[in-house]
């Protein structure tokens, strides 16, 4: 290659970069623009506005688990919720003979192992003690179809930029004052929320409790689908890290909104309690 040709595609390429500097410190600018008028006022408002709104909220899905050894586990399955109230899950292999079924309230989880025919009715006390971790009703219904916690106060949030995406971030997120009353566990967050600049949809969380570095749990959501006029991501990836590593990847088919559910549970008598 001659001296000339290379001069010329150097100078085509630094122009090239030039132009795609110069494009991306231009959309960074535009995307901390609101920012430095409103602050994070402005990302709460739109995070809010964006969220799922729903009474009732029911789904196809596709699970894969994954141990810490790498085992997975495939399963298809039912997801219903009835907001801030009940989610219902029912579980099936390939051959779409059901081996599982969850229902999980405000206070309590109840679960039937239809291989080993057993079954568990108790609190949140068992589950986290599991995990190493602390889960709540309102974590789960969030983490499941991507909104913010309703049962924790966002006055500790600080707005920035990261990337091309918003970013709320707060090292204290604590329970709001009523929730208090209703739990003795004050479960302080460290948490960060990545947003879409687009349309301000959850892409992205990362928490673990105040204090305890060792366990957190991520979740990252994408291909968003709108459901009338909202958006829903169908494909959901969920990490928990706390002694033990699980990961989880569900993709959400037959989403519907507000259509009345019903959730069955019932347990066999010759079903043996989990111990």
């Amino acid at each position: 290659m001659n001296k000339r040709v290379t001069t010329g595609l150097l100078l085509i390429s630094t122009v090239l970069f030039m132009l795609t500097f110069s494009a991306c410190t231009s959309q960074r600018s535009v995307i901390k623009k609101p920012l430095k008028q409103e602050g994070e006022a402005f990302l709460i408002s739109k995070m809010e506005a964006s969220e799922l709104n729903f009474d009732w909220f029911s789904a196809r899905c596709n699970i894969s688990l994954i141990n810490d050894k790498k085992h997975k586990s495939d399963f298809r399955g039912q997801l219903r919720i009835k907001k801030d109230s009940v989610i219902w899950v029912s579980l099936s292999p390939a051959l779409g003979i059901e081996v599982a079924r969850l229902m999980i309230t405000q206070d309590s989880i109840r679960f039937l192992n239809r291989i080993d025919k057993t079954f568990f009715e108790g609190d949140y006390a068992l589950i986290n003690s599991f995990f190493q971790t602390t889960v709540d009703f309102d974590m789960l219904q969030a983490l499941l179809i991507g909104n913010d916690l309703v049962t924790y106060e966002d006055d500790a949030f600080r707005a920035s930029v990261d990337g091309f995406r918003y970013k709320l971030s707060a090292n204290h997120r604590m329970r709001k004052k009523k929730e208090l009353l209703r739990t003795d566990d004050p479960n302080i967050l460290v948490q960060s929320i990545w947003l879409n600049p687009d349309n301000f949809k959850i892409v992205s969380v990362n928490m673990k409790e105040f204090g305890v570095e060792s366990k957190k749990l991520e979740a990252d959501y994408s291909h968003f689908e709108a459901v009338g006029s909202q958006l829903f991501p169908t494909d959901l990836r969920m990490e928990l890290q706390a002694g033990k590593k699980i990961e989880i990847k569900i993709s959400f088919s037959n989403f519907k909104l507000d259509e009345p559910q019903s959730f069955p549970f019932n347990i066999p008598g010759k079903y043996d309690r989990m111990r």
